[in-house]
């Protein structure tokens, strides 16, 4: 299986601080926010990645992170999404490099205390349709909401004012490489992107759409409230692994 991490866009819910720099360059805590989609990858047993990057700074992306050595990888590939499409539009990128296999897609601004390597390691065994992880949340209006229904996502509302779940679809999907095909049908959303949701939809449709429930915490960093979130969960995470260290040192 391969790993895409989606690193474009604007950043415009955190100007100024994206005014000279790409969201994902940020930092959170102690690394820049792109290291931690990659590690995602990585521990979930992923060396092959591409990285979709937009902007004025893709450039800092090949000087941070060279061929990814630091995360024990030999190469990373990297692209460029110009303008600004939405996610499947960045995702559509990424058709040549998945050559017809499945694919692990990452949100670069996704952040999670655990891993996803037991969805991983399913969906490589059956690779096949899509499989989404959730997460409840106190504030899932931000984000695709399942309607969950007999243990089944029966549907996807994207930022619904009443959400009719307290689960967030998390920004880590599994794709088989229909997911390319779909992406040609879709039309721009009111907000003029081509949404992943009318995709993760297009499966549940065709009922080939499986879900599983993300055990630890789990942030996205696009706001300024859950970057901040973000930056004290990694430090309390950070801490609690110290304690942890020194107690076993004794």
């Amino acid at each position: 299986m391969k790993g895409v991490i989606l690193a474009g866009g604007t950043g415009s819910r955190l100007y100024p601080l994206t005014r000279v720099t790409n969201k994902h360059l940020l930092p959170v805590y102690d690394r820049p926010m792109i290291f931690y989609p990659i590690q995602t990858l990585v521990d979930a047993g992923i060396r092959d990645i591409l990285l979709v990057t937009g902007g004025h700074s893709a450039g800092d992306f090949l000087r941070l992170l060279g061929n990814g050595k630091d995360f024990g990888l030999k190469h990373i590939n990297y692209t460029y999404q110009e303008g600004e499409g939405g996610i499947a539009d960045a995702l559509r990128l990424a058709e040549y490099f998945a050559d017809r296999g499945p694919l692990c897609v990452v949100l670069g601004d996704n952040i999670i205390e655990g891993n996803v390597r037991s969805a991983c390691d399913r969906f490589r065994r059956n690779p096949s349709g899509a499989h989404i992880i959730l997460k409840e949340v106190p504030d899932p209006q931000r984000f695709g909401v399942p309607i969950l229904d007999g243990g089944k996502v029966i549907r996807i509302e994207e930022k619904p004012a009443v959400p009719p779940s307290p689960y967030a679809v998390i920004g880590i999907y599994f794709y088989d490489h229909t997911v390319f095909d779909r992406i040609r049908t879709l039309k721009p959303s009111a907000r003029g992107e081509l949404e992943i949701t009318d995709v993760n939809n297009s499966y549940i449709a065709e009922k080939t759409l499986s879900y599983s429930v993300l055990d630890g915490w789990w942030t996205d960093a696009g706001t300024f409230e859950s970057l901040l979130r973000a930056n004290c969960l990694v430090a309390q995470s950070a801490a609690r692994q110290e304690d942890r260290a020194s107690g076993s040192a004794h």
